[in-house]
């Protein structure tokens, strides 16, 4: 038995004084943000060699900020906290060069999100107690049984919905042992082969993905319509301006849209979700190649179907899950698993991806390109655990 943290998402219901009450929280974390990073740009342009405010000084702030604008004290203060630690982080990041200088945030965002550590509850079958907002309705609390809630996060994304995503503390049994071990050659036809010569297909939503591309495309035409409207408005109306996100037609076809992207990402990911959870259940030992998905990515023709694949996802999954449940992922070198024949171990040399079968020259063994892959990986994964 392992105790882990497992990451559930959940739809939620609010009703309209909560919506109001989730928008007001939403807007008081991005005030925050925005407030200290302001602080922290001044104080940096009056004098630069002033030391760094850090995570301690800005929680400090906090209590005389909320005194010098009170609607503050409407959201959960565990989110500030959670603010400050991302900002802070954020920075720490830039000095260490891992990434760019933090931003401020828009009302405009598509995505809407804060942060709490306080505690919540289930309260009954379908429902969530959450500080500030109280009871609310949600979609299931079947899998929050026996788990105890560290965390949660509320969003609101560009799809029109409400969710929150929980980080919860429970615990998991290892699944029973099978004495199997596999290799598995990660692919953009099939998103995997392994060296049984099973192949798993790649995750295809034919019908979806045209709906999104006809939905992107009249999403772009009413966003250039309402562009040209809202100027021409606007010239002609000096007192009572419009925004773009006052035209409707655009707002519908926005909506629609990310409906239509959210529903591929999320059969994808169950996609993904049943299939290393049965690869897990089957094997004891799986053993996959350290593919450079980023370096792969630069490569325009194959880069859609990589990212459509979902590579580093599903190695992700593979990752957490054998952790949890007592299995074992081993990653080895992908040089030459294309090249060495697995039957004599003979270099046979390099190989355009166009060539998607061969014969050895050494024992005349006929290959399928991806099953002699997946057949070299877990030998190789062998000789790396001895």
């Amino acid at each position: 038995m392992t105790t882990v943290v497992k990451g559930i998402k959940l739809r939620l219901y609010p009703n309209q004084p909560q919506i109001n009450l989730l928008w007001q929280m939403f807007g008081n974390d991005r005030f925050v943000w925005n407030h200290m990073l302001a602080m922290a740009n001044q104080r940096y342009e009056n004098n630069p060699a002033s030391r760094f405010i850090g995570e301690y000084d800005m929680n400090y702030l906090l209590k005389p900020l909320k005194k010098e604008y009170p609607f503050l004290k409407l959201s959960d203060a565990t989110s500030f906290l959670v603010v400050d630690h991302n900002l802070a982080t954020s920075f720490q990041n830039l000095f260490q060069h891992r990434g760019g200088h933090p931003r401020f945030k828009s009302r405009h965002s598509a995505k809407q999100a804060y942060t709490g550590r306080s505690t919540c509850f289930v309260e009954a079958r379908r429902r969530l107690k959450l500080p500030k907002i109280g009871s609310i309705r949600t979609s299931k609390t079947s899998r929050l049984a026996n788990g105890k809630i560290k965390r949660y996060t509320i969003s609101h994304d560009a799809t029109g919905r409400y969710y929150i995503s929980l980080q919860v503390e429970t615990e998991v049994h290892d699944l029973p042992k099978t004495n199997q071990q596999v290799g598995l050659d990660l692919g953009v036809a099939d998103l995997a082969i392994d060296s049984n010569g099973v192949k798993y297909g790649t995750f295809n939503a034919q019908w979806l993905k045209k709906q999104a591309q006809r939905w992107q495309a009249k999403f772009g035409l009413r966003k250039h319509q309402a562009t040209v409207a809202m100027r021409q408005w606007n010239h002609h109306h000096k007192l009572l301006k419009m925004e773009l996100n006052d035209y409707q037609n655009w707002q519908r076809a926005k909506m629609t849209k990310a409906r239509y992207q959210a529903k591929i990402a999320n059969q994808r990911k169950d996609y993904l979700h049943k299939l290393t959870t049965a690869l897990v259940r089957k094997y004891d030992v799986i053993v996959i190649e350290d593919l450079k998905t980023k370096n792969l990515m630069r490569n325009h023709h194959l880069a859609k179907a990589i990212a459509n694949a979902s590579w580093c996802q599903f190695r992700t999954m593979l990752e957490y899950k054998c952790d949890w449940y007592g299995k074992q992922l081993v990653v080895v070198s992908a040089n030459n698993t294309s090249r060495i024949c697995s039957a004599c171990g003979h270099n046979g040399g390099a190989k355009p991806l166009a060539i998607r079968e061969w014969t050895c020259h050494q024992c005349q063994t006929h290959h399928d390109r991806d099953i002699n892959v997946a057949v070299n990986i877990p030998k190789r994964g062998l000789k790396a655990t001895g």
